[in-house]
């Protein structure tokens, strides 16, 4: 619910250094992996066990990535078929089947966007995983093919997602505070 409180951080262990700057906790850690698991494996079941060309789009969709890739090749190497996969940083070139792992869909006007540049490579599949989709009137109506997280449209941190490059280190996905973005405002 977007009045829902969250989390108390006292709930929780944090980097000392960002005490003061966060108003509550809006995922744990635990349940972020929990649900990138899950994730992985409804991708695997759509995606039929074929070679899949991982797209991650940075900077703050790499820790997703790296752990959705890992619960990948976890379900890959207790399977009876083996899977290829290929880790790429949006460096476009020729690609069969395309799975572009995003941080945050909000509007979703960047992803069209990167979507209309790579179907020029003429992959034949593409798919998109996107950890959080806010719901913000803002929105174009693109949704992801696999979400792992609906959100109100807040400014959260944590789990890579940054705020000025800090906040890559915290686990946990935060709101973060005025005092916080005042801290650290360039």
């Amino acid at each position: 619910m977007d009045d829902w409180p969250g989390y108390d951080l006292n709930l929780f262990t944090y980097p000392q250094h960002y005490y003061g700057d966060l108003e509550y906790v809006l995922i744990p850690h635990g349940i972020i992996v929990d649900r990138i698991e899950r994730l992985a494996k409804d991708i695997m079941k759509d995606l039929g066990y074929c070679d899949i060309m991982v797209l991650c789009v940075l900077k703050g969709g790499y820790k997703f990535c790296a752990d959705l890739v890992e619960h990948l090749k976890n379900i890959s190497q207790n399977s009876d078929r083996f899977v290829s996969m290929k880790v790429d940083f949006i460096r476009l070139k020729s690609y069969r089947n395309v799975l572009i792992v995003e941080d945050v869909v909000g509007t979703g006007r960047t992803m069209k966007v990167l979507l209309s540049s790579i179907k020029k490579y003429k992959p034949n599949m593409i798919k998109v995983a996107s950890l959080l989709v806010k719901r913000t009137p803002r929105s174009d109506g693109f949704r992801p093919d696999y979400t792992g997280f609906e959100i109100p449209d807040l400014f959260v941190v944590g789990y890579a997602l940054d705020y000025n490059e800090y906040f890559r280190d915290l686990n946990h996905i935060c709101v973060i505070n005025e005092h916080g973005k005042e801290k650290y405002r360039v």
